[in-house]
């Protein structure tokens, strides 16, 4: 697996466009995140269909084609220098294969920000741009809102990426060791279920994969690694790090399976690494080279996540 492009980061006044791939946005929500950009002193622009819902279909933020537009158009602008999610939710796999991907690797890299639905996305701009992105905090999100360390996390990441090379875990070798890799992953259930689909990589080998979930019982958690196991996604995996899991059931019953299905691996396994859908998650950039050391709980960069 090789290192990815690394956009710029951001600086003073950069143009961020919001945009919504996946789920409808609260209002209210969207405000407060944009305040916060601009107390960044960034220059935060909505996109038009942000605050659209589906005639239809409820669970979605406005038509596919307009929220693939949408990403399109801000993408392409290139007086956007980056482009953040407004939330997850669902809908970035029905728009995933609407963008023209060609276009957007002419547009030439820059940052793009989300995370749980936003998998689908991260992958797709891994496999048809070769670009670092970065899983954190969306911009409606509560936790970007409400949270100080989710905040200042990012806010690091985009302007100073130097200064958060080494994330740390607050909880315990599954397995012990270390391992080199490039970073991957995201949502366990959008990796499971986007195997085999085009914009997805075919597998993990030679990787440092990351990887969380929210909402799914351990029997579910179970189901998504086996299936990535029995593919043999997860074969030649260099190690894995885990996120939070979120209204997955008690973790006293949830970590047996993490430590079934992923300790027959022969890899480092560490949990807690603090990202996805917890309170205060920090941002990780994929595709970049990284070491994990088990035995200490950390993980670090081997360069900034942006240039």
């Amino acid at each position: 697996m090789k290192e990815l492009v690394r956009p710029s980061r951001l600086a003073a006044g950069a143009r961020v466009a919001v945009v919504a791939p996946s789920g409808p946005v609260a209002e209210e929500r969207l405000q407060a995140g944009l305040d916060l950009l601009r107390g960044w002193d960034l220059d935060p622009v909505v996109a038009p269909h942000v605050l659209d819902r589906h005639a239809r279909l409820p669970h979605l933020a406005g038509t596919d084609a307009d929220r693939a537009a949408d990403l399109q158009r801000a993408w392409c602008d290139p007086g956007v220098d980056a482009v953040l999610c407004a939330r997850g939710g669902y809908g970035a796999q029905r728009v995933v294969d609407l963008l023209d991907w060609d276009a957007m690797r002419a547009a030439g890299p820059k940052v793009f920000v989300g995370f749980s639905d936003s998998t689908t996305l991260h992958e797709a701009f891994a496999v048809r741009l070769g670009l670092v992105t970065l899983y954190g905090p969306v911009a409606a999100g509560i936790d970007f809102i409400k949270n100080a360390r989710a905040q200042e996390h990012l806010k690091a990441t985009l302007f100073a990426p130097e200064t958060v090379r080494t994330l740390a875990s607050t909880g315990t070798a599954i397995a012990p060791g270390r391992a080199r890799g490039v970073t991957l992953g995201g949502c366990l259930a959008l990796l499971a279920t986007g195997y085999g689909t085009p914009h997805t990589r075919s597998g993990a080998r030679g990787g440092l994969l990351l990887i969380e979930d929210v909402g799914e019982r351990p029997y579910s958690v179970d189901r998504a690694l086996t299936q990535l196991l029995r593919t043999g996604w997860l074969d030649g995996v260099a190690g894995v790090a885990l996120g939070s899991w979120d209204r997955c059931g008690p973790y006293e019953d949830l970590r047996p399976v993490l430590a079934d299905r992923l300790g027959g691996l022969g890899v480092p396994v560490v949990e807690e690494l603090g990202f996805g859908h917890c309170e205060g998650a920090v941002t990780v950039p994929f595709g970049v080279c990284a070491a994990l050391d088990a035995d200490e709980g950390t993980l670090t960069l081997d360069a900034p996540a942006l240039r």
